[in-house]
């Protein structure tokens, strides 16, 4: 079955202080389909001024509104109304996610459940945010720590994910209390502009959320150096996860980053050969490879190596790739023309260093759209860029081992810490690979699976803080002591005991 191609291009509008809006500026800019070369979204082009209103209004919300005053209870039936709203408009956030990335059609629906998932435990959360009782100071004190919002956020988000990434974010700064201004990727912002008037519908109030469209060029650098804005949380690649953490200086905001991965997918002998097969294919051609999470370097164990690297090849051979709007296809096109070149170098660049090209390799001749071949090489060594950097593409590095030690230090041979796949049956090794591996999710005998209760985010420069898990709606929060006299107090001119830490 094919959803059929619209025959129209959707128009957006910005949301602010709830309200559409049109840029100031009156200029919009356009989206083509990476997978059928057509116009299929024009959205309003932000500048500067329109950074400053939707920020003036998240400033106003939090400063002298409700929303992080209200209830925990109170925000979240807020936050299960909006997931009550995504699920219900999950075909229509799918089809115009699959026409502005070129990701297949049944995962993009997909992904909208998980993004609703996302909102059901945030609020969750609304309920169980809390701080810590000292009652052992003394006699006469007590002791309290509280978590506040933090304030105003500004959020910057990816174009591999669109939905889903913002769901990782928003919900839990609402949940915080936390008010906020979103700026989505000008390749994909589609779902996310929309997501406005339903928040709307689901009862938050006029200015907590604010959602405007444009380049990196001057919104998103101007929401990040914004003075007005108390914390940025970007998702991204590490090279301009740098550049937010620069901006921020002006105010010494907060900073949140989920940045790039070069993930090890570590199979060792008696792994179950099987399971670990599939996870390994969809490792690498899940999203066409647009993933943080992609595991695209593949080490295994050299005394299974031929066989194992052989029935890989096999398999990606036969894995489909072509429309997205076809539920058969499980490769859709690459995002963009720059994407699709550097994936192209990179796979030049391991011909080039003395990598053996297994499988694909080539763009694919399309009338329309950009395609890559599923591509593999063996042979890869550690110092290789095919082996050390971010591909962002269909491509599976594939080097050997013979020590879970040696494993463990070429799969630590990277600037990355996001994620690692480990496929062993014995324990002992399972543990050992997990606990020296430098990453922030590990998977033993499983690969890219997730679930709203457990942590997300990278060691090294994947990353700074987490998402997801019960924790993350800490990080949209102040940490504050108050502390209380009880009974009479002795005088400063009478104390005969030292002045404790602290009191400075």
């Amino acid at each position: 079955m094919t959803t059929l191609l619209p025959n129209a291009h959707f128009t957006y509008t910005m949301w602010i202080d709830g309200h559409a809006a049109s840029a100031k500026s009156g200029q919009t800019f356009s989206r083509e389909s990476p997978a059928h070369g057509v116009k299929v979204g024009e959205y309003p082009l932000a500048g500067a001024d329109d950074v400053d209103a939707a920020v003036a209004a998240a400033r106003r919300a939090f400063d002298i509104g409700s929303w992080p005053h209200l209830p925990g209870a109170e925000r979240a039936k807020v936050l299960l109304r909006a997931a009550e709203l995504i699920r219900a408009s999950k075909d229509e956030f799918a089809l115009i996610e699959t026409l502005e990335s070129g990701k297949p059609i049944k995962q993009a629906r997909d992904e909208m459940e998980w993004s609703a998932a996302l909102w059901d435990y945030a609020a969750a959360l609304c309920r169980h945010l809390h701080g810590d009782s000292y009652n052992t100071l003394g006699a006469q004190v007590l002791g309290l720590t509280i978590r506040e919002p933090i304030g105003v956020l500004g959020m910057i988000t990816p174009w591999n994910f669109p939905l889903l990434i913002i769901s990782q974010k928003l919900p839990f700064a609402l949940a915080a209390g936390c008010t906020c201004v979103v700026k989505p990727s000008e390749l994909t912002p589609g779902t996310t502009l929309r997501l406005g008037e339903l928040l709307a519908e689901a009862g938050l109030p006029t200015g907590v959320v604010n959602i405007i469209s444009g380049y990196g060029e001057p919104a998103g650098a101007r929401l990040s150096e914004h003075p007005d804005i108390n914390m940025i949380s970007f998702t991204g690649s590490t090279e301009v996860g740098k550049a937010v953490v620069g901006s921020s200086k002006s105010n010494l905001k907060k900073v949140e980053l989920e940045l790039g991965g070069k993930n090890p997918h570590i199979v060792f002998a008696d792994a179950d050969l099987e399971a670990a097969l599939d996870a390994v294919v969809f490792g690498v051609c899940f999203n066409m490879g647009e993933c943080c999470n992609s595991g695209s370097r593949l080490l295994v164990q050299r005394s299974i190596a031929q066989n194992f690297i052989n029935r890989v090849i096999e398999t990606a051979r036969t894995i489909p790739v072509g429309d997205p709007l076809d539920e058969q296809i499980k490769i859709g096109a690459i995002i963009d023309g720059n994407q699709f070149q550097k994936i192209l170098s990179y796979i030049d660049s391991g011909n080039r260093d003395g990598a053996r090209l297994r499988l694909g390799g080539k763009a694919l001749n399309r009338e329309n759209g950009r395609f890559i071949e599923a591509t593999i090489f063996d042979e890869v060594q550690p110092e290789m860029s095919i082996a050390k950097e971010e591909i962002f593409g269909p491509v599976l590095s594939i080097l050997t081992f013979d020590t879970t030690e040696e494993a463990i230090r070429i799969a630590n041979n990277t600037i990355y810490g996001l994620s690692a796949g480990v496929w062993t049956r014995d324990i002992d090794t399972a543990f050992t690979v997990s606990r020296s591996i430098r990453a922030g999710t590990i998977w033993i005998n499983t690969f890219m699976d997730g679930y709203p209760e457990l942590c997300f985010g990278g060691f090294n420069q994947s990353g700074l803080g987490r998402e997801l898990g019960r924790f993350s709606i800490e990080e949209f929060t102040e940490l504050k002591t108050v502390q209380v006299h009880l009974g009479p107090r002795t005088g400063w001119w009478a104390r005969e005991t030292p002045t404790m830490p602290g009191t400075v």
